[in-house]
């Protein structure tokens, strides 16, 4: 049922893009389920956007040529579903108490990814506020939100969003995001908001109703492209820089992580993700926040970093995939998929020197030549490591995080090595207590697109070689499964048991470290490394590890931090294997 109308809400704009439209309507759900729709219609404007206006709070659909009524593309709220009808919302009707934050340089400090519907038993946004406190005193700069739009159901990650301009309900919805970021600035944390624009999920997609959002000059791994350089591709690129803006502008995000832009096919003159860097860099200065752009990407190339003005693309920062996967494979042993590459303790001095493994090098995976070098005077902070996110756990076939196979003291020097290094790195919801709860893939689909996504997912599985690190006989857990989803929630009494709270301690160690002492992005850098161990120095800290066998390193400056079995010898500081230590210089 809708919700009663207050006659004396505020008239909210209603703009849509439906460039092919003789006529477009508004119909507007009754207040009472026994009145009949009001049909409001809209008024066309320059470039095939439509116009009018809605109180707010109202319930309507659009109606394209007297067409069936669907979902407005750009709907502020969906309170019924993706299938359902949108809500108008009110933005500027929140009273914002963070006035005196201008936002934070949120590249060098440290990121917490968090899954809303798994971080908290309740799975809400206003329940997530009840832990920024811990996350301020462990020592994290930046909470980094996974995709909030609305998504088929009430479980998934968000990556199979459809109304990009909403939050999806079960969350929250759009005000208690608002909520959230004015709680998380209280609190000096920075929020980061993952958006998606390379494609739309396959249930609850309207879009193509209105305009000619897809093209098939281009393919993805999801099907046809967004539109960014066909006939019609200037409405899509503006819907797809004004939900940017509308996060930054409406709900005071300070940054956004780009899924994906290696799929946002673009051969326009100027690449979409030019144009949005540039609409960005005028809201910030008009705003007088700090706002940054962070881009997933796996083409390992500069250019996405590169300044706007250079001809690059303006990305603020992007993801170092190289880095996970150089220390991940040296941890673990773990040679199969696009670990191929990686596991010696030279590929890891290279990725943590160069950032890019495949830096215009063969890649025995992708089996080509892949990548470009990075230059020695780019800083570091402009790229994004990590030991664990939602990719790297929940892509693998169990979401068994390192610490289900890790030794105590491997964890600890992976956390070591990254949380101490120039990078900006990032921490995955449970990582900093060595949690052993997967993260597992879990969906809530309507029966028939289910069941495929279940068979998808196993049969893709089935030739990842998994069976080599799981057993013949493990069985990869069906995302439609509800108990897929609870075992994916956190558990946060594990904190405070013996198995986990000296894990929990390291990590804070760390990241007092790192704010103590490694402030200044020019500052030295350089590893080393021999069988078994390896070591950086960052700045006045040294930080060596000792993964697999005994070594035994000089004495360096005063020992501040240690895990594992370590002893004094005339030679140095033994480290029996596995180990960590770091020293101050």
């Amino acid at each position: 049922m809708a919700e009663p109308h207050d006659s004396g809400a505020a008239l909210l704009p209603l703009t849509v893009w439906a460039p092919q439209a003789v006529t477009l309507e508004a119909v507007v759900r009754g207040a009472d389920p026994t009145d009949a729709d009001a049909v409001i219609p809209l008024v066309r404007d320059e470039g095939g956007v439509w116009r009018g206006t809605l109180p707010a709070d109202t319930d309507y659909l659009l109606r394209v040529d007297g067409d069936t009524p669907r979902p407005d593309p750009r709907s502020p709220r969906q309170p019924y579903g993706v299938h359902g009808s949108s809500r108008t919302f009110d933005a500027a009707a929140f009273a914002w108490s963070d006035g005196a934050w201008a936002g934070r340089d949120v590249l060098g400090g440290v990121f917490y990814e968090v899954h809303v519907g798994t971080f908290t038993p309740e799975g809400t946004l206003d329940a997530a506020i009840a832990h920024l406190d811990y996350l301020a005193a462990l020592g994290v700069d930046t909470v980094e939100l996974m995709p909030l739009a609305p998504f088929p159901g009430e479980r998934g990650w968000g990556y199979d969003g459809v109304s990009l301009y909403a939050v999806h309900e079960s969350y929250g919805g759009p005000a208690a995001l608002q909520r959230f970021v004015d709680a998380a600035h209280a609190r000096g944390l920075a929020v980061c908001l993952d958006v998606v624009y390379n494609h739309f999920g396959p249930d609850g997609n309207y879009a193509p109703v209105f305009g000619p959002y897809f093209t098939d000059k281009h393919s993805t791994p999801w099907g046809a492209a967004i539109n960014l350089d066909d006939e019609g591709a200037g409405g899509v690129r503006s819907f797809i820089i004004d939900n940017a803006l509308r996060w930054l502008r409406d709900f005071h995000i300070d940054a956004l992580r780009l899924d994906a832009v290696h799929a946002l096919v673009d051969d326009s003159p100027r690449h979409i993700l030019a144009e949005l860097s540039d609409a960005v860099a005028a809201v910030s200065q008009d705003t007088g926040r700090i706002a940054t752009l962070i881009a997933e990407s796996d083409e390992n190339q500069i250019s996405t970093i590169t300044a706007t003005a250079e001809g690059g693309r303006g990305m603020d920062a992007q993801w170092a995939d190289d880095v996970h996967h150089a220390l991940h494979a040296w941890l673990t042993g773990e040679r199969f998929g696009y670990y191929v590459d990686f596991g010696s303790e030279e590929t890891l001095a290279h990725a943590f020197e160069h950032v890019f493994v495949h830096d215009g090098t063969f890649s025995t995976f992708r089996n080509k030549t892949w990548g470009a070098p990075v230059p020695d005077e780019l800083a570091r902070s402009r790229f994004v490591v990590f030991d664990q996110n939602h990719d790297q756990v929940g892509n693998r076939g169990l979401g068994d995080r390192p610490s289900q196979r890790l030794a105590p003291a491997q964890v600890a020097g992976g956390a070591a090595l990254l949380l101490l290094s120039p990078f900006t790195p990032l921490l995955f919801q449970g990582e900093e207590w060595g949690t052993r709860r997967p993260f597992l893939f879990f969906t809530d689909h309507a029966e028939d697109l289910g069941r495929a996504v279940t068979q998808g997912r196993r049969a893709e599985f089935a030739t990842h070689g998994w069976e080599d690190l799981y057993g013949p006989d493990a069985t990869i857990p069906d995302p439609q499964d509800r108990a897929t989803f609870e075992a994916s929630k956190v558990d946060w009494d594990e904190r405070t048991s013996p198995d986990h709270a000296p894990l929990l301690a390291w990590y804070r160690t760390l990241l007092r470290l790192r704010h103590e002492h490694l402030g200044d992005p020019d500052a030295e850098f350089s590893t080393s490394h021999g069988p078994g161990w390896f070591a950086l120095r960052h700045g006045p800290l040294r930080v060596t590890v000792a993964a697999h066998t005994d070594t035994t390193i000089e004495p360096v400056g005063t020992l501040v931090a240690a895990w594992g079995e370590t002893e004094h010898t005339p030679a140095g500081i033994r480290l029996i294997s596995p180990a960590v230590t770091v020293s101050l210089e």
